[in-house]
């Protein structure tokens, strides 16, 4: 191994926890926020990049033929672009993919500190993604709020208007459009994740003078 992480391979440790830790806390307050981006996300992409950092100080200093670190530097932009292949916009707004892409992005960050003799914390931020992959996910974080698009119509315009009001915060945003002699509103909603899908129903549909057409 490099004489140098033979010395310091508690502060590279100390390094790559605390890039995760902070990651975490930065998508926390985002998933609180009901954004795209929550805990996981954040917490993989700081970690890659940790290592990626940390390759290109620590993992090259035995390679005197050629200079291998722009030949990481490749790497790095090239898993990016192929990650963000991953990540979908759906017709209602809602983002997907983020997460895989930035395992797939942290899972090259791992394989580039195999390949350059930093086996021990390849390892370590192994454990890691998989216990924010497997262990926060099935946590399943009930703070914060999650978006819902929600489709009413009504023939009666002031119903429609009426049932936004009721709504009130929880509105993000609406588009209101007219077919025949009947009103329809999407409506994109920040709902708290507490709230469990069958009471969400429920609440929707006992508004009155309007009829619940889809829930995504």
């Amino acid at each position: 191994m490099n004489p140098i992480l033979e010395q310091e391979i508690i502060q590279l440790i100390i390094r790559l926890v605390a890039a995760a830790l902070l990651g975490a806390a930065i998508g926390y307050e985002r998933e609180f926020r009901g954004k795209g981006a929550g805990v996981r996300t954040h917490m993989l992409v700081a970690m890659g990049a940790c290592l990626f950092m940390l390759i290109s100080k620590y993992g090259f200093s035995d390679s005197d033929k050629f200079d291998a670190a722009r030949v990481a530097a490749g790497v790095v932009s090239g898993i990016g672009f192929l990650g963000g292949g991953l990540i979908i916009k759906s017709k209602t707004n809602l983002i997907t993919g983020l997460t895989t892409a930035a395992g797939l992005w942290v899972t090259g960050a791992i394989g580039m500190g195999a390949g350059s003799g930093m086996v021990l914390m390849a390892v370590i931020c192994t454990a890691f993604v998989l216990i924010c992959m497997e262990i926060l996910n099935a946590w399943n974080f009930k703070l914060g709020y999650r978006p819902v698009t929600v489709v009413f119509s009504s023939e009666d315009e002031k119903a429609i208007a009426d049932t936004i009001g009721k709504l009130g915060k929880q509105v993000s945003h609406f588009f209101l459009s007219k077919k025949a002699e009947r009103y329809q509103v999407e409506i994109m909603l920040r709902v708290p994740k507490k709230e469990s899908d069958l009471d969400l129903v429920s609440r929707l549909t006992a508004f009155t003078g309007v009829q619940l057409e889809s829930l995504e």
